[in-house]
């Protein structure tokens, strides 16, 4: 018998370690966002967490405005792993400014680059097309896809900070009055299949986009040129769906950062979590790898999580001390 329970009490072992891991963690929260990077970012974290420091991660989904604003008003989820700030606008700096969301690490060493974008062969048959005017002289080069009588101009996915500042800036250079019409998107499938359909055809569009992306890999496109970035301008008008009068401008290259909620960072029993998100950055071309190998592989942002895990150590090992790297590494 005292061999037995020996025996039940090592076998148990890992298990009440865990267990008591996780006490010590606690329940943690994390968006995952619509789009690649966002995605797997999400997954990754919830990995290295889990895995390494006994955290009981759950990953819920999102999209940056209904999410930003839950964290503000709700404090859930906990984290969100990859937010462009001046993307969002007025809705991330006031919730900032009043303590309610907090940056507690940067996600994209380099940050990313929004803007509307148009196919590389168009770019390079038109020369002289550089511009947002430039592409807006045009329309009969850059036809909507269930309108080519007129211009399109492709939104990104509802819910997004980026869709709202493309609706703004279509009022802004007077699109409409040029021959265009906005087309929505809806989802982010349904953006890249819309600039696919479009690419594979040999066919013009304007495209809201960003990098980094495995989408612009695949598919190389020129981003035009817009105004200088006004940054009274973004905060009183072009991030804000309902302002009736926004004058022209354009996406800045952005910051990505993790942002927390003022709940998660009151707690105690998330110090090591806040540790690693402290220290948890990657780079453009770190997710662009593996964004290109989850597209190659038709991946989700599990799978493509594992392979960066298994296949990037050089990259994350620097992110955890070796005794979590390690961990880490063992749960593969």
């Amino acid at each position: 018998m005292t061999k037995f329970l020996y025996a039940a009490a090592v076998a148990m072992a890992p298990f009440m370690a865990g267990s008591a891991a996780h006490a010590a963690c606690g329940d943690i929260t994390v968006a995952a966002f619509s789009w690649q990077s966002a995605e797997v970012n999400a997954y990754v974290d919830q990995f290295i967490l889990n895995n390494g420091y006994g955290c009981n991660v759950s990953v819920v989904a999102g999209d940056t405005v209904p999410t930003i604003t839950s964290m503000i008003e709700r404090g859930q989820p906990d984290i969100a792993p990859a937010v462009s700030p001046s993307a969002i606008g007025a809705v991330y700096s006031k919730g900032a400014d009043e303590g309610r969301i907090s940056r507690i690490g940067i996600a994209i060493s380099d940050g990313s680059v929004s803007g509307w974008f148009i196919p590389k062969y168009t770019a390079d048959a038109h020369p002289d097309i550089k511009t947002i005017e430039d592409a807006l002289k045009h329309p009969e080069l850059f036809p909507a896809p269930e309108n080519p009588s007129k211009g399109g101009i492709i939104q990104g996915p509802q819910g997004r900070g980026s869709t709202i500042v493309t609706g703004q800036l279509f009022k802004a250079f007077k699109a409409g009055e040029k021959g265009f019409e906005l087309v929505s998107s809806g989802s982010a499938a349904a953006l890249e299949g819309a600039i696919t359909r479009a690419y594979e055809r040999k066919q013009g569009y304007i495209a809201y986009h960003w990098v980094p992306t495995s989408l612009l890999a695949k598919y190389p496109m020129v981003r035009l040129q817009g105004p200088e970035h006004d940054a009274d301008e973004w905060t009183r008008c072009t991030t804000k769906q309902d302002c009736p009068d926004p004058k022209p401008n354009y996406w800045k290259p952005a910051e990505e950062v993790t942002t927390a909620s003022s709940r998660f960072l009151a707690r105690d029993d998330v110090e090591p979590a806040k540790e690693y998100f402290a220290k948890r950055s990657w780079t453009q071309a770190e997710v662009g790898q593996v964004m290109l190998w989850m597209t190659e592989n038709q991946a989700n942002g599990q799978n493509g999580a594992r392979w960066f895990i298994e296949h990037m150590p050089e990259v994350w090992t620097k992110w955890v001390p070796a005794d979590v790297a390690e961990k880490v590494k063992a749960a593969l």
